[in-house]
């Protein structure tokens, strides 16, 4: 339920993306990429968005800031998506490109890759100003001041915003990146699977970086994953999504301590453990099958195919997440 803090609330959001073929290129199929996502998130909270490849994740944030339509004009979306801006909400998904400006500046993006995320045209300051240049009225001299604060917050130095990308690191690189998407005092970051692409070693280092910024600036974050070590130490709940739904949105020591849907628990049964001595005593669970498209999704439960406890009227009725206990929200009936 979303409140006076609410800085996001997603309401039944769909998103389908046509497929077309024959002779004349009609319509001849969709991928149902989001098929009834709800959420919402408040001020200083951090969301980890986990499921394997494919499941909507990236189309869910992209969703949220509003560019799917910018990257494919014939995307299909339903729903609503209402963004907290000047202190009120508005709802952005049906905004075109020239009435989505005003609110921009309050919702921005780490993307996943750093090393085509940044223009190796242009320096880091070119970089980091371009949002200020679209989105502020501040002069040059001014500009210039907020790039070199800006790069001192993510633990690099002024002198260095006269470099080139591909003289950073992937790890600077990605420090560039939250640096950019800083520049506007943002509200809302979407995080797209932001250390995926670092080395292992690096990896704490951009993690401790966007949880001390978060502290200072009152961030929210929409954490998406796929590796639920990642999100475990960054996250406050993690939703859990599988073909295009939310089957599982609890606390974070909830879903990994206790987690409840089937396709959560199998999920967490692939997560490998560090310590030797306990690796042998979590079995690995095998989904039997493969994962549906998301073209020709199952009817009922998308899950059911897969699923270890499904039952006959699982192909009948689609689930709706129901709180089992402390706010453990799961969308299955026989957990």
């Amino acid at each position: 339920m979303s409140g006076i803090n609410t800085i996001v609330d997603v309401k039944d959001l769909r998103v389908r993306f046509p497929i077309h073929g024959g002779i004349m290129l009609h319509k001849v199929a969709e991928v149902k990429a989001v098929d009834g996502v709800s959420f919402h998130m408040d001020k200083g909270e951090t969301l980890g968005l986990v499921g394997e490849s494919g499941c909507g994740k990236t189309t869910v944030g992209r969703a949220i800031i509003n560019v799917l339509r910018a990257i494919n004009p014939e995307t299909e979306i339903d729903g609503e998506i209402w963004l907290r801006a000047n202190g009120q909400m508005v709802e952005v998904s049906r905004l075109r490109k020239k009435q989505m400006r005003p609110y921009r500046p309050y919702v921005q993006m780490i993307f996943q890759d750093p090393y085509s995320s940044l223009n190796p045209r242009m320096t880091i300051g070119q970089i980091i100003e371009d949002p200020l240049k679209l989105h502020t009225t501040m002069t040059k001299s001014e500009r210039m001041d907020r790039v070199a604060w800006l790069l001192d917050k993510v633990g690099m130095s002024g002198e260095q915003s006269r470099r080139y990308p591909h003289e950073f690191s992937g790890g600077q690189r990605q420090r560039v990146g939250i640096a950019r998407a800083l520049a506007t005092n943002p509200r809302l970051i979407i995080a797209d699977e932001p250390v995926s692409a670092l080395d292992v070693s690096i990896r704490a280092q951009v993690i401790n970086l966007m949880q001390d910024l978060q502290n200072e600036f009152g961030l929210t974050y929409l954490f998406i994953a796929h590796d639920l070590s990642v999100v475990e130490h960054i996250a406050d709940r993690i939703a859990v999504m599988y073909l295009g739904n939310i089957v599982e949105v609890a606390k974070s020591r909830q879903v990994y301590h206790s987690p409840r849907h089937p396709y959560s628990v199998a999920l967490l049964s692939a997560v490998p453990l560090p310590d030797p001595k306990h690796a042998g005593k979590t079995q690995r669970i095998i989904l039997k099958g493969d994962v549906p498209t998301p073209i020709a999704k199952p009817s009922g439960c998308g899950f059911r195919t897969r699923c270890p406890i499904a039952r006959p009227d699982c192909a009948i009725n689609i689930p709706v997440l129901t709180d089992k206990g402390d706010g453990q929200m799961v969308a299955c009936p026989y957990v």
